[in-house]
């Protein structure tokens, strides 16, 4: 272990002469690094990362209209999943869809900064850990796919990464977790439109047979973990399960990096006999059109 130590002292010297030579900015804030780093973002942005705090309901992670003091945290369910439950057990994300987790994970899928892939993963791993005592150890992990005209365009699966990176660090952190990795099991047939700005109901009707089970074998009587970066309306998720409860599977949990939860806009309110009715909206990606944005994004 000593060369390791030999090597970090080193080592500071050199990062500073080199960043004093070649400066280098973190990819969020464009504050100056202190050193070179493999994923450029400084350790400022990565503590404004926060985890989810709120009462969320059990099911779908979105926020729940129910006070979160009279349930249990597994007794807590949304509206949409009392009356229309999801065909999956239930899903979990890491934190709120906003602010340096917002700016990261855009870092990653439209910039192409595939290092911070890594350090999310390990934060979708401990959203992972909140399935311990729900879901089996033993879990094929399924990655939502891209289909293969975005595939190409962007030249990677921000899914597939964000979860061999959490495979990785799950192992680590708990030996009891058996995680198959199977990232062709699950493919996109067509091309879908983009997702942001779409009503819910949109949302599912945009993703209506966009999946199907390469081979329905590889998934009968198995129990999947479906993998994403962001679940927003849960349109893809539920498309996505249910192609995968139909070609077998047994059971199907969902763990993405990032929720989008609904906002009520005020502004903007219709009215019926027994009140206001706020408007749905949704913390989700800007609706300015990027060169990649053929399909949906957020993904879920």
């Amino acid at each position: 272990m000593r060369w390791r130590a030999v090597a970090r002292v080193l080592r500071s010297p050199l990062d500073a002469l080199g960043c004093v030579l070649y400066p280098t900015r973190c990819a969020l804030c464009q504050t100056p690094l202190p050193r070179f780093e493999r994923a450029p973002v400084c350790e400022h942005c990565w503590a404004e990362i926060a985890r989810e705090k709120s009462a969320v309901c059990h099911r779908c992670g979105d926020l729940s209209d129910l006070p979160a003091a009279s349930f249990s945290a597994s007794e807590i369910l949304c509206r949409t999943c009392r009356l229309a439950p999801p065909p999956f057990r239930r899903a979990v994300a890491y934190g709120p869809y906003e602010g340096r987790m917002r700016d990261a994970i855009r870092a990653l899928k439209y910039d192409g900064l595939r290092p911070v892939a890594h350090r999310l993963g390990a934060m979708l791993a401990l959203a992972m850990e909140k399935l311990d005592g729900e879901a089996p150890f033993a879990l094929l992990v399924v990655p939502v796919p891209l289909h293969r005209a975005k595939h190409a365009q962007r030249g990677f699966n921000q899914a597939r990464l964000l979860a061999i990176a959490a495979i990785a660090a799950l192992r680590k952190q708990d030996s009891r977790w058996s995680l198959e990795l199977a990232p062709r099991t699950l493919l996109r047939q067509r091309a879908t439109e983009t997702q942001a700005g779409l009503t819910p109901h949109q949302r599912r009707q945009n993703l209506r047979g966009a999946f199907a089970v390469a081979d329905p074998s590889a998934v009968k009587a198995k129990k999947i973990l479906l993998i994403d970066d962001i679940l927003t309306t849960g349109a893809t998720a539920r498309e996505a399960a249910v192609a995968l409860r139909r070609a077998g599977a047994d059971e199907v949990w969902v763990a993405t990096l990032a929720r989008a939860h609904r906002l009520s806009d005020v502004s903007e309110q219709q009215t019926t006999d027994a009140g206001p009715l706020p408007r749905i909206r949704w913390t989700e990606p800007d609706r300015r059109v990027r060169r990649d944005s053929l399909q949906d994004h957020p993904s879920f």
